[in-house]
């Protein structure tokens, strides 16, 4: 009968093992269910026929800790968490934060900062020659020289800092089982440096295989450009078909980067799938009332991997990879059966997705064969004219899981792509999610409203989300359903001014609630948004980009989102005043925030838009009821100067011809707006545009 793997030298008794072929260390507690990353490779091994044992956040204070089952016989994984450990503990104010979802009982303190490099160099205080592999998302997001945002630094591959052997990066299912085959075989680790997906170090190169040097790591702790130059290299090069060997230099040793392992097959990924996973935490944990993230993947289907979207802040693509691989009807199927006879199981399945729900196949019939194009992306800026829009697959698979004898409900909460949707000419999948999958509330992620800032995020205009919600609220209205959006938004991303900022608290403004989903820019590791914090650089065009890097400035763009909460107040008129937008101070129905008391209310002005990459640094200002108050003075209503999205432009100033129009406009005007006294209110109010 299946069951856990040993965590005990008892357990190990049990079944008759001296020794483990592997201990895998892991900063998670021990969960057996595939969303968990060390379930996964745990259990491939074990299928493999190897002798696994987990070692579930050993005190990393104590060097005894890890000799807690003792010696394993071919060598040591090393797995920091389903999370980057630093993501785990801080908020992106680097506050910390006070409960851990991956750990028994949500306490927080149980696992290192730095958690793989910790643990790795706490294994070689006692066995300086046994084998190390590292894994995970901490490490494969780390795997070369890398902006860390916690020390503020450029950092140099963690498989040097670790002291490991070698670094498996992306789904490691395929690689682990190579790895320990070498091994088992007698081959020396140091050997191991053929396997696609792995990183290793090495005083020698192979110049018969096809590489690219990349900048030194001292030339990238000197020069910010260089930095993003590898960066872009590394981006492009996450291809198993096209991808070729990356070599970075660090004096006289190399950190090797081999391509990528190829998509696993659809039968591969229902192989992994239908392993006997106990699909819960381990029972040790009961007294402490569990681990708190399985709630959120228990009912849950993983149905695919890896994502076309191609968003700048997300690092998906360059862990997982382009190129989208699925799992068969039968296995989700056979999964979600299994599922229903759960005792807590009340007859909803929770989400039916993956990195992004309505991706159930590659994004062209090329990704198969040639792999995923290096310079272009599939929805950026606009739908490539090969993309294969199409939601037949998952129709049919919603469709089924619908018909399982015990399920009520199947929703989608993982979050799908609204421009692939909406590039799929057949209406059949809206009308779907909305008349059966949807509880309420869709979640999906525009993030932002400025077209200068989506570009530099990698997503659609503004005009695109905007086109599916007139959708989405029609459908409703249609089925008699009342259905709404939440938005994710996020603020203070590269290329977001205050300007932009103001821009996306008016259509918060517009939406008549304030989101709940709203986050600041989190730099991790390995995004093209975090290179582009770091560097100021796009590193794409390698143009200049305005990153808001002040925290002020950064608490004044998330309280603006958040304009209806009294205690944002002082930075919400901050932000206002700086941004040129005084007009959103006053009484009618478009301002964000009534005048100080004794303050006259400020009418709108004309303000000239500067490229964001050329504003200069907004300085702290003392407080503005500190200073003495202004004398009101009459001012003009701007011109409306044409959106960027109609003047065909992303970028740049207005042109000589724009400004002489809006210079005429206000010359002729003849009707002026007077300014008005607190104690009266406006009888309306307009945006200005």
């Amino acid at each position: 009968m299946p069951e856990f793997l040993p965590i005990s030298r008892a357990d190990m008794t049990r079944r008759g093992w001296d020794q483990c072929d592997f201990v895998y260390i892991i900063g998670d507690g021990y969960v057996d269910h595939p969303s968990f990353g060390h379930a996964i490779i745990s259990r491939v091994l074990e299928d493999a026929g190897y002798k696994v044992s987990i070692l579930s956040q050993p005190d990393w204070k104590d060097p005894a800790s890890i000799d807690a089952l003792g010696e394993p016989r071919l060598g040591f994984l090393v797995m920091g968490g389903n999370m980057d450990s630093m993501v785990n503990h801080y908020t992106v104010s680097k506050a910390h934060r006070k409960t851990d979802a991956y750990t028994p009982g949500g306490i927080m303190g149980k696992r290192p900062d730095y958690a793989v490099t910790v643990y790795c160099n706490l294994i070689r205080r006692t066995y300086r020659r046994k084998p190390i592999i590292i894994g995970g998302i901490e490490a494969s997001l780390r795997r070369l020289a890398h902006y860390d945002y916690w020390s503020d630094k450029r950092k140099r591959s963690i498989l040097l800092d670790s002291q490991a052997d070698l670094l498996i990066y992306g789904m490691g299912e395929r690689a682990v089982v190579q790895i320990a085959d070498a091994l088992n075989d007698g081959m020396d680790v140091q050997d191991i440096t053929y396997i696609d997906g792995t990183v290793y170090k090495t005083r020698a190169v192979d110049d018969s295989v096809p590489s690219i040097v990349l900048p030194s790591y001292p030339e990238i702790q000197k020069n910010a450009r260089a930095y993003a130059e590898s960066f872009a290299v590394q981006y492009r090069n996450t291809d198993p078909f096209s991808a070729r060997c990356l070599i970075e230099p660090y004096g006289r040793e190399f950190v090797v980067q081999n391509p990528p392992q190829p998509p696993l097959s659809t039968q591969e990924m229902d192989d992994v799938y239908a392993l006997p996973y106990q699909d819960t935490y381990h029972p040790s944990y009961r007294k402490a009332g569990g681990v708190p993230a399985i709630a959120e993947v228990q009912f849950s289907l993983v149905s695919n991997r890896g994502c076309f979207g191609g968003c700048s802040f997300c690092a998906l693509t360059f862990h997982q990879g382009r190129i989208v691989q699925t799992r068969s009807h039968d296995s989700l199927l056979a999964e979600a059966a299994r599922m229903t006879q759960h005792p807590d199981f009340k007859g909803y399945i929770h989400d039916v997705g993956g990195p992004t729900a309505n991706f159930r196949q590659p994004a062209c019939e090329k990704q198969l064969t040639h792999g995923a194009c290096q310079n272009r992306q599939c929805l950026f800026p606009t739908p490539c004219r090969n993309l294969r829009a199409d939601h037949t697959d998952y129709v049919n698979l919603l469709h089924e899981l619908r018909a399982i004898p015990g399920v009520k409900k199947v929703f989608i909460r993982s979050g799908i792509r609204f421009d692939y949707l909406l590039a799929d000419e057949d209406p059949t999948f809206l009308r779907e999610l909305v008349e059966y999958h949807v509880s309420g509330q869709l979640k999906v992620a525009p993030e932002h409203v400025s077209d200068q800032v989506l570009r530099y995020m990698g997503k659609p205009r503004h005009a695109v989300y905007e086109k599916f919600c007139r959708k989405y609220a029609a459908l409703n209205e249609k089925l008699g359903k009342k259905q709404y959006l939440v938005p994710y938004l996020m603020s203070s991303h590269p290329g977001c001014g205050l300007r932009e900022a103001v821009e996306l608290a008016e259509y918060v403004r517009d939406l008549g609630y304030m989101p709940e989903q709203v986050q600041d820019f989190y730099p991790t590791p390995s995004t093209l948004s975090t290179v582009m914090y770091y560097t100021g650089l796009d590193p794409r065009t390698m143009e200049p980009v305005y990153v808001p890097t002040d925290p002020h400035e950064k608490e004044m763009q998330r309280a603006l989102i958040q304009y209806r909460d009294p205690k944002n107040y002082a930075l919400i008129h901050e932000a206002l005043v700086k941004a040129g937008r005084t007009d959103l101070i006053g009484y009618g129905p478009k301002c964000l925030i009534r005048p100080r008391r004794g303050e006259a209310e400020k009418a709108p002005h004309p303000a000239q838009k500067q490229p964001a990459q050329k504003r200069p640094a907004q300085k702290r200002e003392r407080p503005a009821e500190k200073k003495p108050a202004a004398k009101p003075r009459k001012a003009q209503p701007a011109a409306r100067e044409p959106r960027r999205a109609e003047r065909g432009e992303a970028f740049g100033k207005p042109t000589a011809a724009q400004l002489r129009q809006a210079e005429r406009y206000l010359k002729t005007r003849k009707k002026k707006q007077t300014v008005k006294k607190p104690t009266k209110p406006k009888a309306s109010g307009g945006r200005n545009v």
